[in-house]
């Protein structure tokens, strides 16, 4: 990591990553924006590079409240798409970006400029665990639907202007404990009504602009009239593993139809479950390296739709 001269990646004002991380979103600045490893020639050689089932990306013209199995596609290769961005009304996602070198140097620079903010010296100290980082590229007016994610972020906007919209998670008006549930193990999707938007708050941002997106808090996202690059610079907490986990095996024990009591309701039984759960996973994790094995996975856990975005899947 290049640590040499302390100036921080990322910045916020008001004293918000004391004051509000990890618990609530606010603005942020950053210098991510002009970068050459997020520029759209780089991106898309990166396209070229990686495994294909690590780019996800379809149509841009989607409601906010999309049906997952009514996703429109887009018929061209990915590197066609980032090539064609401009044109070709297209959202992409690339996913697992940290395993090239190079930008995993630059998402561990950003974060550690965000550990010294609140006073550590390292990332290990600040709580950064599973560190990973996630691609956008979006033609001009596309929306990201309305979903929720399972690790904290640091959303960083590249080029273009972006709406991005961000809910309460603990309103379960908004989202009930089931439907976390299945967007986590299932489709990341969620329902949307227009009842919602007042509760929203909107981020309205350009290049070197971004938000704190904390875990688990529903948002959606559309860009304006000109092709957007962002990136969400994301880490998993023990306690975040520890959740994710536990909503992992509740879907399963859900399907053998014995729906559970959300994380946390009872602890020592959490326990019990997660014990089980880490053992299952822990034979199964060495087939995850194979590409065909990743594939066969998710069809088995996500259902015939998980891997809508790989032609002849």
């Amino acid at each position: 990591m290049n640590d040499s001269a302390h100036v921080p990646v990322i910045a916020a004002a008001n004293e918000a990553l004391r004051r509000d991380f990890p618990l609530k979103p606010f603005a942020i600045r950053h210098r991510l924006a002009g970068h050459p490893l997020l520029t759209l020639p780089r991106i898309a050689q990166l396209a070229a590079e990686l495994p294909r089932d690590l780019i996800e990306y379809n149509s841009g013209k989607v409601a906010i409240s999309q049906d997952p199995d009514a996703i429109p596609t887009v018929d061209l290769d990915p590197v066609e798409v980032v090539k064609r961005i401009e044109t070709a009304g297209a959202w992409m996602v690339l996913k697992r970006v940290e395993n090239a070198p190079e930008y995993r140097r630059l998402i561990e620079d950003a974060l550690l400029s965000v550990a010294r903010a609140r006073g550590f010296d390292s990332l290990s100290d600040a709580g950064f665990e599973q560190i990973e980082g996630f691609l956008f590229v979006s033609s001009p007016n596309s929306t990201t639907p309305f979903h929720l994610d399972s690790e904290d972020n640091f959303f960083v906007q590249i080029h273009g202007e972006k709406f991005f919209t961000i809910y309460d998670n603990t309103d379960r008006r908004l989202v009930s404990d089931d439907e976390i549930e299945r967007s986590m193990t299932k489709h990341r999707n969620l329902r949307y009504d227009e009842s919602f938007a007042p509760r929203g708050v909107e981020f309205h941002m350009f290049g070197g602009d971004g938000c704190f997106v904390p875990y688990q808090w529903p948002h959606w996202v559309r860009t304006a009239g000109s092709h957007s690059i962002s990136m969400a610079i994301t880490w998993k907490t023990r306690e975040v593993r520890r959740a994710n986990d536990l909503h992992f095996l509740n879907s399963m024990l859900r399907g053998l139809g014995w729906p559970q009591k959300p994380p946390g309701v009872q602890p020592a039984f959490d326990g019990v479950k997660l014990a089980f759960y880490r053992a299952g996973t822990t034979a199964v994790r060495p087939l995850r390296t194979s590409m065909t094995m990743r594939r066969i996975l998710r069809r088995i856990a996500l259902g015939k739709q998980a891997n809508y975005y790989l032609k002849d899947a």
